[in-house]
């Protein structure tokens, strides 16, 4: 009964404060209207506080729920359910932004600078899309008059931060056993682990601002700065974190960067332009400039980020004994096709950035490519019935229409070895997860899955899997 009290009363308060923030909206439109903008702002700030309190209630309202289903049967369908509604709600923010992000250094990067433009402008472009034509202007620091419907582009990198890191604490705070960490990578604590997630965030954050603060007068100096960063944070969580928690926390790192970036420097320097835009004075240029540089880094750290956020799914790369490497060579290789398009929209070209990025990235590939085992280990030819014995003493737990595993109540990714069909259809994946990346069985190999059978799964893979 208690429980169904509290999560009534959580509804009703999660009830109002949307209502609220609906009004102080709707108020806000009145006053703009009216030009009353000096109480536009105070709702303006309102409704942003009311904007966190629907965000903290809706967290709490999580927590209260997990509290009432932790130890129960339906303790991992809610996890399932939260990792699947919050990564679609970060993946929606995160295409939003970068794509904000990718229309923006393009605007940047292909504005007619020289013909017909007026001595306020930094230059004009004019774009047909969907049907319709667009002419698009840039001022140089700001315009005489501020008009009161003045769109921000910030919302997309908060959210996309937020559910980012609520993703990370629903698949590895709080399964840091299975996942976050591997004792024989770093045998600590989940409390440790978890600490240092979070403490080099921060500490990431200070070193890449300082960074940006003092070296971006010199442009080479600077990407070299930042690439030294990158690498020391891509080797440290090699060290600490399991293969997949390393490059997760590779991306949350540089998702950090970019949203601070927004939240600490872009906004702010803007909201200084604009008010003194609105009284008649010259904004100082230093906020745009410090912005401008922000928002180009951020460019070049989105395809490395997409790059992470897709990489649990490719084993090849998070669990080749060149880990931290590998994932070193895709971000610069990625950031490198940025640099190529963003020079083409320039009206630039280079016959040199992008051969090396592809190069770089096909090394990637070649580097990580299986090696065939030893035949001498191989000579008896494996049959598909000893690989359905291993899979069945070492995998069903999980992957099975009914697992019996304490965390999975459901066969992670539908993936199921019920049949020595479904094993045999099924090949691949097995390679890749036991042999290649070894990071199957899961929660550091708690079937205890031996080196000999793997080395028997690979014999027969490459015997043709005979049936």
């Amino acid at each position: 009964m208690i429980e169904i009290i509290v999560l009534v009363a959580w509804l009703i308060i999660l009830t109002i404060i949307v209502v609220v923030t609906y009004k102080l909206h709707h108020l806000i439109k009145v006053y703009k209207a009216e030009n009353n903008e000096e109480k536009a702002e105070s709702l303006q700030t309102s409704q942003n506080w009311f904007y966190a309190f629907l965000v903290i209630a809706s967290l709490c309202g999580v927590g209260i729920l997990y509290l009432f289903l932790k130890d129960t049967i339906w303790e991992s369908h809610l996890f399932e359910w939260l990792n699947l509604t919050v990564r679609l709600l970060h993946i929606t923010f995160g295409i939003a932004w970068i794509g904000a992000s990718f229309y923006f250094v393009f605007l940047e990067n292909a504005l007619n600078r020289t013909e017909g433009v007026r001595d306020e402008l930094a230059g004009n472009l004019w774009a047909v899309h969907g049907g319709g034509f667009y002419y698009l202007e840039k001022y140089k620091v700001a315009p005489k008059q501020i008009p009161k419907d003045l769109h921000w582009f910030k919302y997309e990198a908060y959210f996309t931060w937020l559910t980012g890191f609520c993703l990370l604490a629903i698949v590895y705070y709080f399964n840091a056993k299975s996942y976050l960490i591997d004792p024989e990578v770093l045998d600590i604590s989940i409390a440790t682990a978890i600490s240092i997630s979070l403490i080099s965030l921060v500490i990431g954050w200070i070193i890449y601002d300082q960074i940006c603060k003092r070296l971006n007068k010199n442009k080479v100096v600077f990407t070299i700065a930042i690439t030294i960063l990158i690498f020391i944070f891509a080797w440290f969580y090699a060290q600490v974190f399991s293969d997949r928690a390393a490059y997760i926390h590779f991306g949350a790192f540089l998702g950090t960067l970019m949203a601070a970036n927004v939240f600490f420097v872009i906004i702010p320097g803007q909201k200084r332009m604009v008010n003194a835009a609105k009284k008649g004075l010259m904004p100082n240029p230093e906020d745009g400039k410090a912005a401008f540089i922000r928002s180009y880094t951020n460019n070049y750290f989105t395809l490395p980020v997409l790059f992470v956020m897709i990489s649990n799914h490719f084993p090849s790369t998070f669990g080749s004994s060149y880990q931290w490497i590998v994932l070193i060579a895709i971000t610069l290789g990625t950031a490198g096709i940025k640099h190529y398009l963003n020079i083409r929209e320039k009206g630039q070209l280079s016959v040199w950035v992008m051969p090396i990025s592809v190069l770089l990235l096909l090394s990637v590939a070649f580097v990580t490519a299986p090696t065939k085992p030893n035949y001498e280990d191989c000579k008896e030819t494996v049959s598909l019935a000893e690989i359905s014995t291993i899979i069945n003493n070492r995998c069903t737990s999980c992957h099975s229409s009914n697992p019996t595993d304490t965390v999975w109540k459901v066969a992670p990714n539908g993936v199921k070895y019920d049949t020595a069909e479904q094993i045999f259809n099924l090949r691949d994946k097995i390679f890749q997860r036991v042999v290649m990346s070894k990071n199957m069985p899961f929660n550091n190999n708690q079937t205890g899955m031996t080196q000999e059978e793997r080395d028997m799964i690979n014999c027969w893979i490459n015997q043709g899997a005979p049936k």
